[in-house]
């Protein structure tokens, strides 16, 4: 069955002579797409010192066309070890690491790649301990690695969620316990939008800094965990983590926080099918798409923060400062999150005479252009981003069918024809995106949309999802 056998039993007996304590057998594998293979694989542990010294557990299942294919790899944690989702390992345990993706034979080899394992959970541990609570609710999660890893496809997975949280009407899972996390508990919390909110921790060790305060002053409905399990049946999820890797280019920088996300949506998306996932990470319009990718859900049901923030403050600004509140009321920032951004105003506001028409909209220009001068001096700092997740949440699970400026996928709107997000006016109720509102047809903000849509995608195209 295997085509190089010569060759995969020689890197065997390699792997047997250093790592003595793991264990060959074979078994069926059931991939992705539901195909069956009798594949070669071996377990055991490795030695990870982390302050103190510790035995990994791992699987590596060998392809048949190995070597010049690189293995399967995965964690295989005990009933009292927690999964810590990073660049190099998602919530399910499979294992991503340079290695892998740079595989050649003869170069690269089983030992070798055992030793930059090793190397790589020395930098950040992939596991950590569960307290007998979490170690309870993790026996679910743990059945579920166990089918992947013993080679069961993700559909017959994916059939099951636990239950524990299923009295919960509104419920809300934020994910990354950093400033802006915290912010979006906080500021849900204080606008009483949800029955509960869970703060998944993914840093290493015990909670620390603001999530040991949360803990402390036992903010009401509050649950903080590290176990994907406890976000279970939530109505929205809302994804606020950043990889704070050693990426040197900006490039790289976005390919880590895709590299973490490859481990965080398909656990989330895997306890809660039915959410609406709302992104809030840098940079919004990409994360988004690529949460879309991952999850394989509706494009209604995946949102990015967006020009929300924005937009009620132009319209807060143009209402105020201004006194232009007609103006106001059919108001937007859109397209790109950053300096790109542009004022528009909806279809609706449109003047039926061409003559009055232009001249509505010049004097539209110059008080947008007075409105966005003082809207470049406020910065977008946590608590104020939390208030505007707030702010969406509330309206997706109240259904208030209220209008948003937020990402979404613009393909077919402004002759952008490239999958890519950009924040629009939606209308947002439970089911997330309803209906995107209609923008005033206007030249220089369609260029502007484009331009952001292409640079945009150029971008995704160099990303390896």
């Amino acid at each position: 069955q295997y085509k190089f056998r010569d060759l995969t039993i020689e890197e065997l007996k390699n792997v047997s002579k250093t790592y003595p304590n793991f264990t060959f057998s074979m078994n069926t594998y059931t991939f992705k797409d539901g195909s069956q293979k009798d594949l070669l694989n071996f377990s055991g542990t490795v030695p990870v010192k982390y302050g103190n010294s510790y035995n990994i557990p791992i699987r590596l299942w060998i392809l048949d066309s190995h070597p010049f294919a690189p293995p399967i790899c995965f964690l295989k944690p005990t009933a009292n070890m927690g999964i810590s989702v990073g660049k190099h390992v998602d919530a399910r345990g499979r294992i991503y690491l340079p290695y892998l993706q740079n595989w050649s034979h003869p170069k690269s080899t089983l030992t070798g790649l055992i030793k930059e394992m090793i190397a790589k959970f020395e930098e950040e541990l992939p596991l950590y301990s569960l307290s007998s609570s979490d170690a309870a609710r993790q026996s679910e999660l743990l059945s579920y690695i166990a089918k992947i890893t013993e080679g069961e496809t993700d559909k017959k997975s994916r059939s099951k969620t636990g239950g524990k949280n299923e009295g919960c009407f509104n419920k809300i899972t934020v994910v990354g316990a950093g400033d802006l996390g915290i912010a979006c508990v906080l500021a849900v919390a204080a606008k009483d939008v949800a029955d509960k909110v869970v703060l998944l921790d993914l840093s290493e060790g015990a909670a620390k800094g603001g999530t040991m305060d949360l803990e402390i002053f036992a903010v009401p409905n509050v649950e903080i965990s590290k176990d994907f399990s406890a976000s279970a049946d939530s109505k929205v999820v809302v994804l606020t983590v950043n990889s704070l890797g050693n990426a040197q280019t900006y490039l790289e920088v976005i390919q880590s926080n895709v590299d973490l996300f490859r481990g965080v949506i398909p656990a989330v998306t895997h306890y809660s099918q039915n959410a609406v996932l709302l992104v809030a990470s840098h940079p919004v319009e990409i994360m988004t798409f690529v949460s879309w990718k991952l999850s394989s859900f509706p494009k209604s049901r995946v949102i990015g923060v967006g020009a929300n923030l924005d937009s009620e403050r132009f319209q807060y600004i143009l209402t105020n400062l201004l006194k232009e509140e007609e103006l106001a009321k059919d108001a937007w920032v859109i397209g790109e999150q950053g300096e790109d951004k542009v004022p528009s105003w909806s279809s609706c506001n449109v003047v039926a005479n061409q003559t009055e028409a232009m001249a509505a909209r010049n004097s539209r220009e110059k008080v947008a252009n007075r409105a966005m001068e003082v809207l470049k001096g406020k910065g977008q700092r946590s608590w104020s981003v939390g208030l505007s997740v707030a702010d969406l949440t509330d309206s997706i699970l109240k259904d208030k069918r209220k209008v948003h400026s937020v990402s979404t996928l613009a393909k077919g709107c402004c002759n952008i024809n490239s999958e890519v997000f950009l924040s629009l006016p939606c209308i947002l109720g439970t089911s997330g995106v309803i209906e995107m509102v209609t923008l005033e047809q206007n030249p220089v903000v369609q260029e502007k949309l484009q331009s952001s849509a292409g640079s945009i995608h150029d971008l995704q195209q160099q990303l390896k999802l």
